[in-house]
């Protein structure tokens, strides 16, 4: 797997133009937190018909507030998105990250 690093404004704005072409999948992760470190270990999957992006929450907090301003998403950690066509359209956090979970929105959007 290949995390993209989320860590700007630019990032983001390219990313969400990219959505329309393809879905994509943010992570955010919080350092200080093991149940964060564990959903990260639950989502090694080379399944995903999407490119990943990494959002390290302790050192760039801002660009997270701006995700949930965006996509009216409430901020938790951890937290996976699925974003496509420029919206946010599956969010999920903390024990109810998986990859099968991740597998099964993703061939909701390609049906």
């Amino acid at each position: 797997m290949k995390w993209n690093k989320l860590e700007s404004s630019e990032t983001l704005t390219e990313m969400i133009q990219q959505s329309f072409e393809s879905p994509l999948i943010v992570y955010k992760h919080s350092s200080r937190c093991s149940i964060s470190t564990l959903a990260l270990s639950r989502l090694q999957s080379d399944n995903y018909e999407a490119e990943l992006y990494f959002l390290d929450i302790i050192g760039f907090r801002e660009i997270s507030n701006e995700i949930e301003k965006r996509f009216k998403v409430i901020h938790q950690s951890p937290q996976l998105l699925i974003i496509h066509k420029g919206e946010c359209v599956f969010n999920t956090s903390h024990l109810d990250i998986s990859a099968p979970v991740v597998e099964k929105q993703l061939a909701l959007l390609s049906d």
